[in-house]
């Protein structure tokens, strides 16, 4: 799939089912930003920047970090293709994937994650944004070029709220130093989240004060690899209500999360 090159540079060619900026910018990740010809962000602590060029996208990376973390980061050895045609089998979705094809999940950090969508409650995608790029360039470590790495529930547990003040986060901020001293004391164990039922993993992550069902499936689905999870936001709440009030279709078994991202995009844009 991809074409490996010297000097950091790495090229995979266009291809319909990988849309990258419809899946940086669909409500599942915070830290990316459009930038000339291309677009930039951070994860695991490693700043990415992916251009457009004739010949598909490059990847400003070594092999090492594409191999290690990007191809994992961006789900490129799942089938979308496949996974949209099986989908297709319910008219809904039919639409929602022909309109918009190329929405990968982004297999994120778990804590990072986590935070993020504790700090997403009752909020809009900038400001979303904007705490998290204050929490990061506060707390986090100084990569350079003006990037940093999200600060680790270790560094946030010695903190309180108020020393979140700066970040403009609300209410949120008590949410968040609640979940690094959980996850830190053992309270919450995020490694396990991958491997146990998904009603143990959300009763975990639930322990977490001001993290409910849309916290928890959001994080499992984004940070945990939990395909099937399915986070219900007013959006998704109406397209059940709508159009599938007598249940979720056979077609997407295992894979709701995945279908979820899609429906979600599609009915937020009618």
């Amino acid at each position: 799939m991809c074409n490996m090159q010297t000097h950091g540079y790495i090229t995979i060619p266009y291809d319909k089912n990988f849309d990258l900026p419809l899946t940086l910018f669909c409500g599942q990740a915070f830290r990316w930003k459009e930038v000339e010809d291309g677009w930039h962000g951070v994860a695991f602590s490693k700043p990415l920047t992916v251009k457009k060029s004739d010949n598909g996208l490059i990847f400003e990376c070594s092999e090492e970090d594409f191999e290690n973390i990007w191809r994992k980061y961006f789900d490129l050895d799942t089938d979308y293709g496949k996974l949209c045609e099986t989908f297709s089998a319910d008219e809904h979705l039919k639409t929602a994937v022909n309109e918009y094809p190329g929405i990968h999940i982004l297999r994120q950090d778990t804590w990072e994650a986590l935070c993020s969508f504790i700090i997403s409650q009752n909020n809009n995608i900038p400001r979303i944004c904007g705490i998290i790029d204050r929490l990061c360039a506060m707390f986090g470590d100084d990569l350079g070029n003006g990037d940093f790495s999200f600060p680790s529930p270790e560094r946030l547990a010695s903190l309180s709220a108020e020393d979140l003040a700066p970040l403009r986060s609300g209410f949120r901020a008590k949410y968040i130093i609640d979940a690094a001293v959980k996850c830190c004391d053992g309270t919450v164990d995020l490694k396990k989240l991958g491997t146990v039922s998904l009603e143990e993993a959300r009763a975990e992550l639930m322990q977490i004060k001001g993290v409910g069902p849309k916290v928890a499936e959001c994080t499992l689905l984004y940070g945990a690899g939990r395909m099937q999870a399915f986070p219900i936001d007013v959006w998704v709440r109406r397209i059940l209500d709508e159009l599938y009030s007598d249940g979720l279709p056979d077609c997407i078994r295992d894979y709701e999360g995945i279908a979820q991202q899609y429906l979600f995009h599609w009915r937020r844009n009618l």
